[in-house]
């Protein structure tokens, strides 16, 4: 029997899977790694193609709440934790004779797990269903169109000061952890440029029944309690003028 070689990276050596390949034309397809956008967080945001993709899963990664609204006991399932090289060390060991679904909040191509992915195992072993993202539901509950906003994440992060530099209109979509929350951010902005009047949306829990919008201005954010893990929609004019 002639076979194929799979080639999986594993810190730093290629880890070779031999796939047995048939007499006939047709070929054993390679394992794929399958990874899923599951939205802002509500599971009617959830798109038809990525429930389906989960519920035939046979190994399952995802983040803890992920895992409990949409894993069932018969699959195979490994959380999403700080320790990413743990959850890389269960996808090398289950891809040689499973698929792999890996079940990610947002969208899994903006700062997310798509990127270490196509850092660590080769691209044509991957496939990525799109989920909607946090910014971009926030942009549609403030009905504001955001092909010309500046996306930027402080996740975890720092952006370039050149994405946060002020400029009139510029509107800025960004993301937020718990150090870096609304006080923070609002303080840089001033610090940055921004006129202390500049509109500014905090929005939390987006999608859920608890889900809160609140509009400020950059100034009276940094005297307000800090709002952790939001989204900050920021209008390059003031509250004045909007």
């Amino acid at each position: 029997m002639n076979e194929s070689v799979a080639r999986f990276p594993d810190k730093g050596n290629e880890r070779k899977i031999k796939l047995p390949e048939p007499h006939n034309e047709k070929k054993i397809a390679p394992p794929k790694i399958t990874i899923v956008g599951m939205g802002p967080g509500a599971k009617e945001y959830v798109l038809p193609k990525a429930l389906e993709t989960v519920q035939n899963a046979r190994v399952l990664i995802g983040g803890r709440r992920l895992l409990a609204d949409f894993a069932r006991n018969d699959q195979k399932t490994f959380p999403i934790t700080s320790d990413l090289p743990a959850v890389l060390c269960f996808l090398r060991e289950n891809l040689p004779k499973n698929d792999v679904t890996i079940m990610v909040a947002g969208d899994p191509g903006y700062y997310s797990l798509l990127d270490t992915l196509r850092r660590e195992f080769p691209a044509e072993y991957i496939e990525t269903i799109p989920g909607i993202s946090s910014l971009q539901f926030a942009f549609a509950k403030l009905n504001l169109p955001w092909h010309d906003a500046v996306l930027a994440s402080f996740h975890g992060r720092e952006p370039a000061k050149a994405q946060l530099a002020f400029v009139p209109g510029k509107i800025l979509g960004l993301l937020t952890d718990g150090e870096r929350n609304s006080q923070t951010i609002a303080a840089r902005l001033i610090n940055d440029g921004w006129p202390p009047g500049t509109v500014l949306f905090v929005l939390e829990r987006l999608s859920y029944p608890d889900e809160k919008i609140h509009k400020t201005t950059v100034e009276q954010a940094t005297k307000d309690v800090p709002i952790k893990h939001c989204i900050l929609i920021v209008v390059g004019q003031t509250a004045a003028n909007g």
